[in-house]
């Protein structure tokens, strides 16, 4: 089998699945180095919150203790009075990292949220020690209060839309993708032969799952204009207009092109929204939003329309943790949606939901995709994990107290920048600034890169004569270098993805230095066909 042919066989993986591949390559050679910048897992973590996390065990053993203590076994701890003896806690361990912020957050909690201070203390030590279910089992009641606070904080410039927003605390951006479109289809939002329009390039399960047996749906693209700094032209804005499109499923900031909807195309969807398309369903999974200043999600224009997801995965260093959450405005149009459904479908849902609560007709949507999470029979045990919950309330309350500074978000948004200027100055091209950039993944055109460095004819050689996937191949098989196929996110052809949050600064010079080589040998190769 030629190289071209085999290249052709792994055209049709996702690039996720195709990734293995290059990396299997990429390994072969013992005598170098294999650097992967395909996935976007972080290489730092938020430290404050974790130390404050692991002191707060150490309290609520302390707790437990004090209620029964038996050889190897504690109580469950008495709320009555747990608020000031977490301070009194604090000031006895004030030499370790993370008591100022347990200090911090509780006087944050009590003054700025008005949540009782010994029900909030009480609520994170059970959860820490995770002796209970979760209850609520959507989320408990303080940790959604904080979680609410964060992403009116940082997901709607300062604006956060009217009206309360209810979250489902979700294990990451991943179950909460999952859980949406099943009970979507579940309820009757979306059915098979539907349309629903993807904002294009995107991450690529959401290319993915639309068209399984499950679900069965008819795609649209809405495509991001890679020359005008990868937003969305007014036209193809436009094709949200046609009522036979269900739902808008975008990531914001984008995936992988990193740059956020700028105001002029929020604007634009705001007044679709509000005119010809007040039906419109909007999904937006704003997980990279903190690497933008000033970002604002669709959920601040289009509120009563918009399913967000966020996930604390990228910010904060955590995708192990597996913490996200699903938001909805209490006053939404899918739950007016579903009642307006015929009457053999909501007597379905009735059917479906009756074993939970006593008014299965009334059930909202967000209660309805706890239950879905668990197959609704499942629904009493439903719930994210108690401690992850605490995790990620420790993680809301470092961004809370640092709202003015905003130094950890400084940090993290420097090492992504160093990096991205590294690479790009190793490929000796200028690196691109753009407005809204996220800059936490870069896509880099190879066919541009090709026409700007050696001419257009070289450029359609490139194309003509090699699978899309032929640099991504040789990058791993000959360089050593794994990046994700840019095609594969529905991104120009011969594209490649990189994610500028998992190597050190040095090893994206190299990666832009083996990138830059690569090029050259392709060029060799045409000038020799040429003679």
């Amino acid at each position: 089998m030629s190289i071209r042919d085999e290249e052709k066989k792994y055209e049709g993986l996702s690039p996720f699945e195709l990734k293995n591949k290059l990396i299997e390559m990429a390994s072969s050679h013992h005598e170098r180095m294999m650097l992967n910048a395909g996935r976007g897992n972080p290489n730092w973590v938020a430290t404050i919150p974790r130390y404050a996390f692991f002191l707060l065990g150490n309290f609520a053993l302390e707790e437990a203790r004090r209620v029964l203590s038996r050889p190897g076994i504690a109580g469950a701890p008495d709320s009555k009075g747990i608020g000031p003896r977490l301070l009194d806690f604090c000031k006895r361990h004030s030499e370790h990292l993370g008591s100022q912020l347990l200090e911090d957050s509780y006087k944050y909690a009590t003054e700025t949220l008005k949540l009782d201070g010994d029900s909030f203390v009480s609520e994170m030590v059970d959860g820490i020690l995770g002796d209970h279910y979760p209850v609520p089992d959507r989320m408990l009641k303080n940790c959604e209060k904080i979680v609410r606070a964060y992403i009116d904080d940082t997901m709607f410039a300062c604006s956060p839309p009217k009206g309360t927003m209810d979250f489902f605390a979700v294990e990451g951006g991943t179950a909460a993708m999952t859980y949406i479109f099943n009970t979507l289809k579940e309820n009757f939002l979306i059915n098979p032969g539907d349309t629903i329009a993807i904002g294009t390039p995107i991450f690529t399960p959401y290319l993915e799952i639309p068209t399984l047996n499950d679900y069965q749906l008819k795609v649209v693209d809405v495509m991001l204009d890679e020359d005008k700094d990868w937003q969305y032209p007014d036209s193809e804005l436009e094709k949200l207009k046609d009522p036979s499109v269900k739902a808008f499923f975008l990531v914001n900031p984008s995936n992988p092109s990193s740059t956020s909807v700028a105001q002029a195309s929020l604007d634009k969807i705001a007044e679709i929204v509000n005119t010809c398309r007040k039906d419109l369903i909007i999904l937006t999974d704003d997980v990279y939003g903190t690497f933008v200043n000033g970002f604002k999600s669709l959920a601040a224009i289009a509120p009563k329309n918009t399913i967000l997801v966020y996930s604390f995965s990228k910010y904060f260093g955590a995708t192990g943790w597996r913490l996200g959450v699903i938001g909805l405005c209490q006053d939404n149009v899918l739950d007016k949606m579903i009642a307006a459904l015929p009457a053999d479908k909501r007597g379905g849902m009735h059917r479906r939901y009756e074993s939970i609560t006593t008014d299965p007709d009334g059930l909202k949507l967000i209660d309805r995709l706890v239950a879905d999470s668990r197959a609704v029979a499942l629904n009493h045990t439903a719930g994210l994990s108690t401690p992850q919950q605490v995790m990620m309330a420790l993680f809301s309350f470092q961004e809370l107290l640092d709202s003015d500074s905003r130094l950890y978000r400084k940090e993290a948004q420097d090492i992504i920048r160093e990096r991205y200027e590294s690479l790009y100055r190793a490929m000796g091209v200028e690196a691109p600034e753009r407005p809204c950039y996220a800059m936490y993944y870069t896509t880099i055109d190879i066919h541009q890169l090709a026409e700007k460095r050696f001419g257009a004819d070289f450029a359609a050689w490139m194309s003509s004569e090699h699978e899309p996937i032929d640099f991504v191949w040789n990058l791993a098989d000959k360089k050593g270098v794994v990046l994700m196929d840019g095609g594969g996110f529905a991104a120009p052809a011969m594209s490649v993805r990189v994610s500028l949050a998992n190597l050190f600064k040095k090893d994206y010079e190299k990666i832009g230095q083996a990138v830059s080589e690569l090029l050259c040998d392709y060029h060799a190769e045409w000038k020799q066909s040429s003679k």
